[in-house]
């Protein structure tokens, strides 16, 4: 079921998106050589406890952690470490949501480790620059196939992979809501969903410098590039509107 939101439960959506668009903007001014997704991770639960807000992630499935990072070839959901120490560079995926009056607000971001490859800095644009074309998307009539179309074409036009692994989802109450949104068009049904203001999606590519395929490492959680090439990661929290698509996840 598609849930809509009303007026009064976007005001509150968007108090969860701005908490984690804070704490995103706050872990990328602290991603610096020597320091340790622990920390960062550290970083996250000191704000949210000073700002009395929940981290959604910790307990989700069992998940153990705030955040979720992806460090060069990991694709999501690598588990905070205090042997993961940045250096120069890497490229750190950091994902990221926050409850807030029950509901919630989900985000990614991708971020340099000092000066990185020319390669690794186009897979970052590429990937940013793909979720804003889904985001485009994102409006009354058009339909799922809309946003996935328009993120794969532009992240294969550039001679990178979309992840099929995971996809994007609908978010209010729930972390993960209907309906799914691939980066990606297949013979899903869903992709047919026709998009009405109200609805509120986290669309979120995940692209690979090489194949597509993934496979999750002993921890049950971490997923990396089969290949062990570079993966980035960027989503934002959209309320579809009237007047098109709204960031909620983005500070102004």
């Amino acid at each position: 079921m598609i849930y809509i939101k009303s007026k009064e439960e976007l005001k509150k959506m968007k108090k969860a998106a701005l908490a984690v668009a804070e704490v995103l903007q706050t872990l990328k001014e602290n991603v610096k050589e020597g320091v340790s997704t622990w920390e960062l991770n550290k970083m996250a639960e000191e704000i949210a406890e000073k700002k009395s807000f929940i981290a959604a992630f910790k307990g989700y499935s069992n998940y153990p952690a705030s955040v979720c990072f992806a460090l060069n070839e990991e694709v999501v959901h690598g588990i905070p470490s205090k042997d993961a120490v940045l250096k120069e560079g890497d490229i750190i995926g950091i994902d990221f949501g926050a409850i807030v009056d029950g509901y919630y607000g989900d985000s990614a971001i991708t971020v340099p480790v000092g000066k990185i490859s020319k390669i690794a800095q186009k897979l970052l644009d590429v990937t940013e620059a793909s979720l804003f074309n889904g985001i485009d998307q994102a409006k009354p009539k058009n339909r799922i196939k809309d946003i996935s179309k328009s993120i794969q074409d532009y992240v294969e036009d550039n001679g990178f992979s979309v992840v099929k692994s995971f996809v994007g989802h609908g978010i209010g109450k729930n972390l993960h809501e209907e309906p799914q949104v691939p980066n990606f068009v297949s013979e899903m049904s869903q992709l047919g969903t026709s998009l009405k203001s109200g609805m509120v999606l986290a669309i979120e590519p995940m692209v690979n410098l090489g194949v597509a395929e993934v496979k999750i490492l002993n921890d049950g959680w971490t997923a990396v590039t089969a290949d062990g090439k570079l993966s980035a990661h960027f989503e934002h929290t959209v309320a579809i509107t009237d007047n098109g698509p709204e960031v909620l996840t983005r500070l102004n």
